[in-house]
C-alpha cells in the first residue's frame, strides 16, 4: 500500500493543536469532503463526505492515542481501508510541527471516491492532503493568534 508522509509547522503550542486535533465536529472546516463529523462512542468517528462526481460517502473509524499529547493513530473500519497517525512535536513553546502518515489502497480509494488513476490518484491525493493541513493550520492559528 502506498504510504503519503505530510507535514506542517504550526504557530501554536501542542496542547492547543492537540485539543484542535481532538474537536471531530470541526473536521468539516478543514478536512476535503466532508460536510459532516461526529464522536461515536470513546474512539470512533463517522463522517459523511461527498466524494468525486458529487456522490455521498460514509467513513467510519477508530482512532487511538498512542501517546496523549504526542501521537494520535486511525483505521477505517471497512472500505476504503485507510489508515494512518498524527505526530505533534514541540519546536518551542509556541510552535509546533504537525506529521502525517497515511496508507491507503489506491483501488478501494479510487472505488470509493473516485478520481484518476496511478501516478496521478496519488498526487491528487497529496495535494488534497496538503491543502487539509493548511487549512488546518489556518483554523488553529486564527483561534489561538501569535503574541
Amino acid at each position: 500500500m502506498p504510504i503519503l508522509e505530510e507535514q506542517i509547522d504550526i504557530t501554536a503550542p501542542g496542547g492547543v493543536v492537540w485539543d484542535h486535533l481532538h474537536q471531530v465536529e470541526d473536521y468539516p472546516r478543514f478536512v476535503g469532503g466532508v460536510r459532516e463529523a461526529r464522536r461515536e462512542g470513546a474512539s470512533g468517528i463517522h463522517m459523511d463526505l461527498l466524494a468525486g462526481r458529487g456522490t455521498a460517502h460514509e467513513i467510519d473509524a477508530a482512532t487511538e492515542d498512542l501517546h496523549p499529547k504526542e501521537t494520535m493513530t486511525w483505521r477505517t473500519s471497512k472500505a476504503p481501508h485507510l489508515s494512518g497517525s498524527v505526530s505533534l512535536l514541540p519546536l518551542d513553546a509556541t510552535h509546533t510541527r504537525m506529521q502525517v502518515r497515511m496508507e491507503y489502497d489506491p483501488t478501494e480509494a479510487h472505488n470509493a471516491f473516485g478520481g484518476p488513476k496511478g501516478f496521478a490518484q496519488s498526487s491528487a491525493i497529496e495535494r488534497t492532503v496538503r491543502a487539509d493541513l493548511h487549512q488546518f493550520k489556518d483554523l488553529v492559528e486564527q483561534a489561538h493568534p501569535a503574541k
